[in-house]
C-alpha cells in the first residue's frame, strides 16, 4: 500500500483553536508529552507520545509541553521541547528543536524545554483557569503546582494567580470523540492493514505452528505496511481463546483446535481492532459452528441499532438478547429469557461489553453516559462491535463437546449520517466464507 500523508499543520491548528474556543477566555491548558518508559536497565520501550498531545501537534518526541494561551498576544499555541544537539542525535536520531516546532509543526512559539521554569509562571500569571490532566504523571503535577505556588507568593506585588484547576478531559475527550474525514482515512487504512493480517494468518493456519508463529504474520504486515501493533495481539488456540486478555502466545494449536486472533494495526496513531475466531485445520467441527454462527448473529442484532439517535447500550442489550435466546436453544443455559437476562446468567458464557469506542487509543475516550443515561450516537463516532462466547474448559455444567471453546468476532464501526459504515466488513466473517478464504491458502 502507498502511505498516506500525515495529517497537515493546518488541521492540527484547527483542532486547537476548537479546544481554546471551548475553554473560554482566562484560561491555560498544559499538556505534557509522555515520559519514556525503561524497559529493563538502560533500554526503553518503543516511545508512543501521548495520544492527546499527539491530537493536537503531531510532534512525536518525548520531553515535551504544549501550553496553550487563549487570546495570548505573542501566540496561542507555546511548545517546550529538545533543542537540537548533533551528539545526541547520533545516537538517538534527528530532534525537531524549537525552530522545527514553529517551522513544521505551525507552532506560535517554542523554547527549549530546560527554560520552562522561567517562562511557564509567567504565562499562568492572570489566567483564572488551568485546564491539566491531574494525576496522569505524578511528577509533572509537582511541577505544575510549583510553578502556580511561584505566582502565588508574587500576590503582594500584584501577580494573579489561577483560582480554578479543571480536568482537560472533559473538554479534550468530546472533541476526540468525533472523528473527522481525515482521520476516517487514517483508520480506515489501519483497518486494510489488518485486514491483510488476518487473512495471511487464516491461510497459514495449520495444525502444528505455535500461537506465536500466527501472531508473527500478522505483525510482519503491519511493519511491511508502516504500521506497528495497536495493542499486544492475542493469538489463542484451543483453550487458551477463553481467556480474554491472553497474551502469553507460546502454546502449540492442534487439530481441530479454534484459533482466536484479536489483532490491530496502528497506522499514523489511530488504532485498528479486528477479532477472528477460526479453525486451525480450516473446518469448523458442528459445536463450533453453532457457537461461532450465534457470535456472528449477536453481531449482526447490535449492528442493526449502529444508527444516530439511537443509544449506545442498545446494540449490546441486542447482542446480550441474541446470545442469552441462542444458548437456551443449545442447552448451555436452562429457564428463561428474561430471568437469564436479568440475573445475569449469561455472563457465565458472555462477560464483557459489546464494543468500546476507538480512534488514537484502541480503548479510546468519550463518556459513555451522559447524566446517568446512555448517550445517543451519532455521526463521526468509530467504535467496535465484539460479541463473544467463552466456554470454560474446566465447566461440568455442559456437555463436554462444548468445553474451551472460545469465539469472538469483532469489527470496527463509523457512525454516518444515515446509518453505519463496517470499516473493516472486506475480512472474512461468517463460518462458511471464513473455510472458504482458509481453502485457497
Amino acid at each position: 500500500m502507498r502511505p498516506l500523508a500525515d495529517l497537515t499543520p493546518s488541521r492540527y491548528a484547527q483542532r486547537r483553536k476548537q479546544l481554546m474556543r471551548m475553554s473560554g477566555e482566562d484560561t491555560i491548558l498544559i499538556l505534557a508529552a509522555a515520559p519514556e518508559r525503561v524497559r529493563s536497565r538502560d533500554t526503553h520501550h518503543p516511545y508512543r507520545q501521548d495520544s492527546d498531545l499527539l491530537y493536537l501537534t503531531g510532534f512525536p518526541e518525548p520531553e515535551a509541553v504544549l501550553v496553550l494561551v487563549p487570546g495570548r498576544e505573542h501566540g496561542e499555541a507555546i511548545l517546550f521541547c529538545r533543542e537540537r544537539d548533533p551528539d545526541r542525535e547520533g545516537w538517538d536520531g534527528p530532534r525537531c528543536g524549537p525552530e522545527g516546532a514553529v517551522d513544521r509543526h505551525g507552532m506560535d512559539d517554542a523554547y527549549p524545554i530546560t527554560d520552562i521554569d522561567d517562562i511557564l509562571p509567567g504565562l499562568l500569571e492572570g489566567r483564572s483557569r488551568v485546564y491539566y490532566h491531574f494525576g496522569r504523571d505524578a511528577e509533572f503535577d509537582l511541577k505544575l503546582i510549583g510553578w502556580v505556588n511561584r505566582v502565588r507568593a508574587m500576590m503582594r506585588m500584584g501577580a494573579q494567580p489561577p483560582h480554578e484547576f479543571l480536568e482537560l478531559g472533559h473538554l479534550l475527550d468530546e472533541q476526540r470523540l468525533f472523528k473527522s474525514a481525515d482521520e476516517l482515512k487514517l483508520m480506515q487504512r489501519a483497518a486494510d492493514i489488518s485486514i491483510r493480517a488476518h487473512e495471511l494468518a487464516m491461510r497459514a493456519s495449520r495444525p502444528g505452528l505455535y500461537e506465536y508463529e500466527l501472531q508473527a504474520e500478522i505483525e510482519r504486515v503491519f511493519r511491511l505496511n508502516d504500521a506497528v501493533p495497536a495493542y499486544g495481539s492475542i493469538v489463542g488456540a484451543g483453550r487458551n481463546a477463553c481467556v480474554l486478555h491472553y497474551v502469553a502466545n507460546n502454546a502449540l494449536a492442534r487439530d481441530g483446535d479454534l484459533v482466536l486472533v484479536d489483532a490491530g494495526a496502528e497506522y499514523r496513531g489511530y488504532a485498528s481492532d479486528i477479532t477472528r475466531t477460526f479453525p486451525v485445520n480450516g473446518r469448523f467441527s458442528p459445536e463450533q459452528r453453532a457457537l461461532h454462527d450465534l457470535v456472528g448473529a449477536a453481531q449482526a442484532a447490535a449492528l442493526m441499532h449502529a444508527r444516530p439517535g439511537v443509544a449506545y447500550q442498545d446494540g449490546h442489550e441486542a447482542a446480550v438478547r441474541t446470545l442469552t435466546e441462542g444458548l437456551l436453544k443449545l442447552g448451555l443455559l436452562k429457564g428463561s429469557l428474561e430471568k437469564n437476562i436479568s440475573t445475569g446468567a449469561y455472563k457465565r458464557f458472555y462477560r464483557h461489553k459489546t464494543g468500546h469506542w476507538l480512534g488514537l487509543d484502541v480503548h479510546d475516550v468519550g463518556e459513555y453516559r451522559i447524566d446517568g443515561e446512555s448517550r445517543l450516537l451519532e455521526p463521526g463516532m468509530v467504535f467496535t462491535v465484539e460479541p463473544g462466547l467463552y466456554v470454560a474448559p474446566d465447566d461440568q455444567g455442559v456437555a463436554a463437546k462444548w468445553r474451551g471453546i472460545g469465539i469472538r468476532i469483532e469489527d470496527d464501526v463509523v457512525i454516518t449520517r444515515d446509518g453505519h459504515r463496517v470499516i473493516t466488513d472486506k475480512l472474512a466473517r461468517s463460518a462458511d466464507d471464513v473455510e472458504s478464504l482458509m481453502a485457497t491458502a
